[in-house]
């Protein structure tokens, strides 16, 4: 019914709304360069512990640098250098700046 059409729609508008920036997991940002926090896509009981260290959609985050074997990956929120696990990082979609 009018239900099912709804649901197949909004993958069309969303992909209008990556075009002015590049949206990508964490772990693709070049270090030392910066990016915005889009989405969140962990499993829900590592969602509220992100939240609480400060990355939610439209937070500012550096990436820092990756440790000498890439794990963890080191970065920087709301002044605040942390350390996340590799996997856990390449789970927070950010989007990067045209050009960056």
């Amino acid at each position: 019914g009018p239900e099912h059409l709804g649901r197949t729609r909004p993958p069309r508008r969303q992909a209008g709304l990556i075009m002015p920036a590049s949206l990508q997991p964490l772990t693709a940002v070049t270090a030392g360069h910066c990016a915005t926090v889009v989405e969140l896509r962990v499993p829900p009981e590592s969602r509220s512990r992100l939240m609480e260290l400060g990355l939610v959609s439209g937070t500012p985050v550096e990436l820092v640098r990756f440790a000498l074997l890439g794990d963890p990956v080191e970065i920087k929120v709301r002044g605040s250098n942390l350390s996340l696990p590799r996997h856990e990082a390449g789970q927070i979609w950010v989007s990067v700046p045209s050009g960056a």
